[in-house]
């Protein structure tokens, strides 16, 4: 008998999948071959977070490892986006620092970027510790800063002193209120501040939104401030704007997670924002017409 539950998750599944590469590092480069034959670069994520098993360690280690060295072989321009917790910080920084050292020499080597994405606060200080310590090492590294938390601010302009690449993003995880805002209004005026700031001041960032007015906002800013910048979208969103920034020579990534833990990543993606449960539901309306 097919409980509730079970209805759920296969209806989340079927909004999931606009989003989801699929299960396997396969799925995710067939994906990634996908969008780069339609102009975009590409951005693999292994889902899974807050990892205290050292065997699920390694596993998250070798499939990063695997895919850094897959792009060539695949003719894909990617890189690789990685959360601390994947990879040792629940159990230590030492142990997060080992295992990140690893997988930024395969990268070196391979000549991938890498982006090391912001989980919750909790770990804001520990990652960008851990960012500013590879960063010295490691170019091609980019760090995210969430809008919604108060902090940001200073910290994007702490880490433009070292000249940090950012990775601009709402933020996705739920905070208490005395260390961020809470309504759209506030976290949408945070978010063009510090957009505002990266165009000013940074020379190499990415903008990620799925709000058309961002979107155009970052438009009208990069006439008046012609920067090296990219805008970055999750897999099977804003389909229907993304040809037309390439047309105007804008860099359009998406981003592409996979593996088995979509359910919680899904649950919270549609969680971050009420009206993306909109435009999920106008993705996967345009995705049954094509």
């Amino acid at each position: 008998m097919v409980t509730g539950m079970q209805l759920m998750e296969k209806f989340l599944f079927k909004i999931a999948k606009q989003w989801i590469a699929g299960s396997t590092i396969d799925d995710a480069l067939v994906s990634a071959k996908d969008a780069y034959q339609s102009g975009r670069h590409e951005i693999i994520n292994k889902l899974g977070e807050y990892h205290t098993s050292k065997k699920q360690i390694n596993v998250t280690m070798k499939e990063y490892q695997k895919i850094v060295h897959s792009f060539k072989k695949w003719k894909i321009r990617g890189a690789i986006s990685i959360k601390p917790t994947q990879i040792g910080l629940s159990i230590s920084q030492k142990e997060c620092h080992r295992n990140f050292e690893k997988i930024i020499n395969d990268a070196r080597d391979a000549h991938v970027f890498v982006w090391l994405d912001m989980e919750s606060s909790e770990h804001t200080d520990e990652t960008i510790e851990i960012y500013s310590t590879f960063f010295s090492k490691y170019e091609r590294l980019g760090i995210a800063l969430q809008a919604n938390l108060k902090r940001s601010e200073d910290d994007l302009n702490d880490l433009l002193c070292i000249g940090a690449k950012i990775r601009l993003v709402k933020g996705a995880y739920r905070e208490k209120s005395h260390i961020s805002f809470k309504t759209k209004k506030d976290v949408d005026v945070n978010y063009v501040k510090l957009m505002k700031t990266l165009f000013k001041k940074s020379n190499e960032f990415a903008i990620v939104s799925h709000d058309v007015k961002m979107i155009q906002k970052a438009q009208k800013l990069s006439k008046k401030y012609p920067r090296k910048f990219e805008f970055q979208f999750l897999k099977g969103l804003r389909d229907e704007i993304k040809p037309d920034l390439i047309k105007k020579k804008f860099v359009v990534s998406d981003y592409i997670p996979y593996g088995v833990n979509w359910l919680p990543y899904s649950i919270r993606r549609i969680k971050e924002r009420k009206r993306n449960i909109l435009l999920l539901g106008s993705s996967l309306i345009q995705s049954q017409r094509v």
